[in-house]
């Protein structure tokens, strides 16, 4: 078991870039995290990471080490999950990242009951739009709103799919009119979504069906999809976002659906987990879980790709 300890040490210091994010994470000091790994290095016989001061990356013989150490531990996690799961004694932290709105409204009501149904779990939840390298952050899930950018060691499950359309205020069509074809949105203020700075085009179709992109300048770019909804509540543009994000705003009267034959095809909500060949069972039962609970609300497609 200390042997044990210390590649899990070794890999949570790989998978941080830091012997102190590695020790926070783990619930050690920053120097039992650094005697495990000089541990590991004398009974290897090589340096497993290059330190600076300002870096700390793994040498190739690390590299291997790491992804060979990873393998192990995470398949025999999933062993000793599957076992405890097969008992009826499913134990452990479930840590995820989820859309903040749609994490709130959709997910959250499926992780009360998936945490009565297993009292044994504990739930480590990120609320963000904001998109994270769940390997480096040491998150065992991800629920994103649409996924064209996967890395190649990551599998993802669609467990939902929802409506994206326009909206915009009635005080808002009152004052500039309401478009009635895609060419005019030009002609209006858009408010933009953006993520890491770059504003993201309005996803659309044309007259036949195609899909198309649309790069409009807009005066204001949030990446905070109630902060949009907000504003275009306010009359302040034409916004795009999905269903679950406008469904008061809808029903009290605030914003409108406009251009609904040119909406894009319904957008896939994703739940991104590590490959394994092994997946813990907390995160397998999570995912299913999401299906059958989202499934409940809605009609929904669900399938794996790698």
């Amino acid at each position: 078991m200390d042997d044990l300890n210390v590649f899990r040490t070794f890999v949570a210091a790989a998978e941080a870039h830091s012997f102190a994010l590695a020790a926070d994470r783990l619930g050690l000091t920053r120097s039992a995290v650094a005697k495990a790994v000089a541990r590991l290095e004398t009974r290897t016989g090589t340096r497993l990471f290059q330190r600076t001061t300002r870096a700390m990356v793994l040498t190739e013989e690390g590299r291997i080490l790491c992804e060979q150490c990873a393998k192990t531990l995470a398949e025999l996690d999933g062993a000793l999950m599957d076992m405890a799961g097969r008992l009826g004694e499913l134990r452990g932290v479930l840590r995820m990242t989820v859309p903040d709105s749609y994490g709130r409204s959709h997910l959250l009501p499926v992780l009360v009951q998936f945490l009565k149904a297993w009292p044994g779990i504990e739930a480590d939840v990120n609320f963000s739009d904001r998109s994270s390298n769940i390997v480096a952050d040491g998150y065992d899930l991800a629920v994103r709103i649409g996924a064209s950018d996967l890395d190649d060691e990551l599998v993802s499950r669609v467990v939902a799919r929802h409506r994206v359309s326009l909206y915009a205020s009635p005080t808002y069509l009152a004052e500039h009119g309401e478009p009635t074809t895609v060419e005019q949105l030009s002609e209006h203020v858009c408010l933009r979504f953006s993520q890491y700075g770059r504003p993201l085009p309005l996803q659309l179709r044309d007259e036949h069906g195609k899909p198309i992109a649309l790069e409009l300048n807009g005066r204001l770019r949030f990446d905070s999809g109630e902060a949009l909804r907000d504003a275009a509540s306010a009359g302040l543009g034409i916004v795009q976002l999905p269903d679950f994000v406008v469904e008061g705003q809808l029903d009290s009267g605030d914003l409108k659906r406009i251009l609904e034959a040119h909406e894009p095809e319904p957008t896939p909500i994703v739940a991104i987990y590590p490959s394994r060949r092994l997946l813990p069972p907390k995160v397998r039962l999570f995912v299913d879980a999401l299906v059958t609970g989202l499934a409940a609300e809605r009609t929904t497609d669900s399938d794996v790709c790698v």
